[in-house]
């Protein structure tokens, strides 16, 4: 992550909006998995599209049913399939998991783990995850994230996204994906994974509980002032 410039007015601004959430949704946040990293992309994919719940229910019935990756890799994609259904897709979510699984094995000469990422650059460990089909940016954020890596790498979800967007932090035409250079270029470098993951889910938690993607509930944010969405809107 590159540090932001003190004279850049979105830098500011970004800084000011964690800053005034921070108290609302009670930052220090904890962190809501412990998993190893490669366990975290699995549960990554299976959450595509997917309420957490789902995905939830369906990466334990997996574990259950194949308790090892190897075990996942190797199977009858039928079997994996029915060990995931709940999830949205999950004829194309148990194929892509295994693809995923395999690609990483022949990178890695046999070997199904992705621990080795803890001694790359944040930089480096998400182009090694995004060079396989079916990672994007949001997912390498996340396996870097929120593993047990804690690694400081900015996922954007459709809620921060949202926000960002209404507030000016990004144009009206950039789409999720990339986002997340933009956004994580505009939070300072010395933040460490806790203030990463807490500004992620800032941003999420104001989305999902203020700034709805249908009527925002302007009335009760805190960022109103700094809100280019109801600047344009305050009158109608």
């Amino acid at each position: 992550m590159s540090s932001p410039d003190p004279a850049d007015p979105l830098a500011e601004k970004a800084i000011t909006v964690h800053e005034r959430l921070a108290p609302v949704y009670g930052a220090p946040i904890p962190f809501f998995s412990s998993k190893d990293p490669l366990s975290e992309l699995v549960s990554a994919l299976l959450s595509h599209r997917t309420r957490n719940a789902q995905s939830g229910a369906a990466y334990r019935r997996l574990r259950e049913r194949l308790p090892t990756w190897e075990q996942v890799r190797d199977a009858d994609s039928a079997d994996v399939e029915a060990a995931i259904t709940g999830v949205n897709w999950p004829e194309q979510k148990a194929p892509r998991i295994q693809s995923v699984l395999r690609e990483i094995s022949e990178r890695r000469n046999g070997l199904l783990s992705l621990d080795f990422l803890s001694e790359m650059s944040v930089v480096d460990a998400r182009a090694w995850l995004e060079a396989i089909h079916g990672i994007g940016p949001k997912t390498s954020a996340a396996v870097l994230l929120f593993s047990t890596l804690r690694m400081a790498a900015l996922p954007v979800d459709s809620h921060h996204h949202r926000v960002a967007q209404r507030l000016g932090l990004i144009g009206p035409t950039v789409g999720t994906a990339a986002s997340h250079a933009l956004l994580e270029a505009q939070l300072p470098a010395t933040w460490g994974a806790q203030a990463i993951y807490d500004n992620h889910e800032l941003l999420m938690f104001h989305g999902q509980r203020v700034c709805h993607y249908r009527n925002p509930t302007c009335s009760r944010c805190v960022l109103v002032d700094l809100c280019d969405f109801y600047r344009a809107n305050q009158g109608e």
